[in-house]
């Protein structure tokens, strides 16, 4: 074995004793090609890495309107700032930014928990412990955004 990977042969065709064969590939394993299909078709990935690049895409659009948002409202008025921030449109922006960051932030984390802690015991600890603290950044954001948003 290959070391787990497949590989293809070139077997001959026919009657063994024929001087004149072809040959013709055999694939060793049921998956020899799927890898490399996967790859330029984008299957074969798991939740949490089509979630992770979802949410890298949603941060970076997000991300620019609020630093647009930031730049806009640098040096105005607190009841201007106070007026913008209560907009559904921008409190939604908002709340999708605070979820889409938390989101990527805790599958980031949950990736190299996984890759670089060892003990049982302690990994899952760890990972726990990234959920809550996700958890707990994006619940005090959202309630800031929302008291923000309220007029509070």
């Amino acid at each position: 074995m290959d070391g787990g990977r497949d590989r293809v042969e070139l077997a001959p065709v026919g009657d063994l004793t024929d001087t004149t064969h072809e040959l013709e590939p055999v694939v060793r394993g049921l998956n020899a090609a799927l890898p490399q299909v996967n790859t330029l078709l984008g299957l074969g990935q798991t939740l949490e890495d089509e979630t992770s690049r979802i949410t890298a895409v949603a941060n970076l659009i997000l991300l620019s309107f609020a630093v647009g948002l930031i730049a806009s409202l640098a040096g105005t008025e607190l009841s201007t700032v106070k007026a913008t921030l209560a907009h559904p449109v921008v409190a939604i922006a908002l709340l999708a930014l605070i979820v889409s960051v938390t989101v990527h932030m805790r599958i980031g984390m949950q990736v190299i928990i996984e890759d670089y802690i060892h003990g049982e015991a302690l990994k899952m600890l760890l990972l726990l412990g990234n959920t809550f603290f996700a958890a707990a950044i994006a619940a005090v954001s959202i309630f800031a955004v929302l008291k923000l948003s309220f007029g509070g």
